[in-house]
């Protein structure tokens, strides 16, 4: 197995419990309260992580572009969690984590679209398959 498909399968793994153990901290506060003390500690945890792994070199190579593109994705993640957090809090774990799986097929049709991915017969199908799960939970 490459080194890849571990990290993923372990990064689904993480992503998993994540949801369930922030439904229970979410219990008796608000979403935006859960959601920042969450934050804080997912910034200290990932500067530790940084500290201990990333090189002063390194820290020198970064440009423009860094900034602007992760600068972006952090935005992203923020609506991201910002809107998680609030549907976790009203809802269901299992459904909420379901429905945001969908971002799967957004991901595969902008790796498509952005850097020219190749999509299969076989993807096709699966993303199908979410959208077709997406609406049949979202239904009540």
């Amino acid at each position: 197995m490459e080194r890849w498909i571990l990290y993923a399968i372990i990064s689904m793994l993480f992503a998993g419990f994540t949801a369930v153990i922030a439904k229970q901290g979410l219990v008796g506060i608000s979403a935006e309260l859960g959601l920042t003390l969450r934050t804080l500690f997912v910034c200290a945890f990932i500067i530790s992580f940084g500290l201990l792994s990333i090189t002063p070199s390194e820290i020198k190579n970064l440009q423009q572009q860094h900034y602007i593109w992760l600068g972006l994705s952090a935005a992203t993640t923020a609506g991201s969690w910002i809107f998680y957090y609030k549907a976790l809090k009203m809802g269901d774990v299992a459904t909420v984590a379901l429905i945001d799986k969908g971002s799967v097929v957004v991901s595969v049709l902008l790796a498509w679209l952005l850097f020219k991915e190749v999509i299969t017969l076989r993807m096709i199908m699966g993303a199908i398959l979410i959208v077709a799960g997406v609406f049949l939970l979202s239904k009540k």
